[in-house]
């Protein structure tokens, strides 16, 4: 019989310095009240790559959108320094009362890559990307094939790279999002509608062709190692049948320094490389998984 009283279930605790997403996300009574509210807390993780090589730079990003299109090549290094910052923070608690629950999240993640490398060219930010969003997430309580559902949520999401054309690029969608989890393994599956622009305000059009309608993301804790994959796909056929893979992994050096490595593959490593497919591996070092 499935337990309807969410905030009563138990938690998977892991290790010191890796949680269970009930525990990442608070679903349980114990671990939030509202002074809680507006508390800094870890989301996505946080690393650097020291070294990220890519087997095609993106030289002269192109966009279906003429204004968008670059007509000179770039002189880039196909190596350079990438890193990402993300946190969260509760806004609202138990919006629908005590028995459903339901929280107002807000979240901000940014990467950037920087050619570091690249003397020549006075060592630029190639491109950083920013994402702010907000997320109603409700704990759905049940269990099948030995698996516990988590969350569902809804929100509303921004990512752009905050340049001026021919550069700019940027997108809005409506994300949904369902988690479940195991003593080890944590999964996230996130279908999403793009909001679309007017076609001249429209710096990418076809972004979900490329970079996606959905993504799925694995996450394995066991020890020392931590493993993730995460799939996006355009959710279509024929020449619009595209989407990527990355997989990162980590291994606790010292308490909560972890050596990180991550290989992508597919279009849409960045918002500048949307429509540009490539595969990259970086190596480097993480705080939080």
């Amino acid at each position: 019989m499935v337990n309807l009283s969410v905030r009563s279930q138990g938690l998977f605790k892991k290790n010191k310095d890796t949680y269970s997403l009930s525990e990442r996300w608070q679903i349980n009574d114990t671990l939030t009240n509202q002074k809680d509210l507006f508390k800094i807390k870890t989301y996505r993780p946080l690393y650097i790559l020291f070294a990220n090589y890519t087997n095609d730079i993106n030289e002269q990003p192109t966009s279906d959108n003429p204004d968008n299109v670059v007509s000179e090549p770039l002189p880039l290094d196909d190596t350079e320094l990438k890193f990402q910052i993300s946190f969260k923070t509760m806004a609202l608690r138990n919006i629908f009362g005590n028995r459903i629950g339901g929280d107002i999240w807000l979240g901000y993640s940014q990467t950037s890559r920087s050619q570091v490398y690249n003397k020549d060219e006075s060592r630029p930010f190639r491109e950083t990307n920013y994402e702010p969003e907000v997320m109603l997430l409700v704990p759905t309580p049940y269990k099948i094939f030995g698996i516990n559902g988590v969350f569902s949520g809804i929100g509303y999401n921004h990512q752009s790279n905050g340049r001026s054309n021919p550069l700019s690029r940027s997108w809005h969608r409506i994300i949904m999002q369902f988690g479940w989890e195991t003593n080890d393994l944590s999964i996230v599956l996130r279908p999403w509608w793009t909001l679309h622009q007017k076609p001249e305000n429209d710096n990418n059009p076809g972004i979900q062709n490329y970079m996606g309608r959905g993504d799925l993301t694995i996450a394995y804790e066991r020890g020392k190692h931590d493993l993730s994959v995460i799939a996006r796909h355009s959710l279509r056929f024929g020449d619009d049948n595209r989407g990527s893979l990355q997989m990162d992994y980590a291994f606790r050096i010292y308490d909560y320094l972890k050596l990180y490595l991550q290989v992508f593959h597919g279009y849409g490593e960045s918002m500048i490389d949307y429509n540009h497919k490539q595969t990259t591996v970086g190596i480097g070092v993480s705080l939080v998984e």
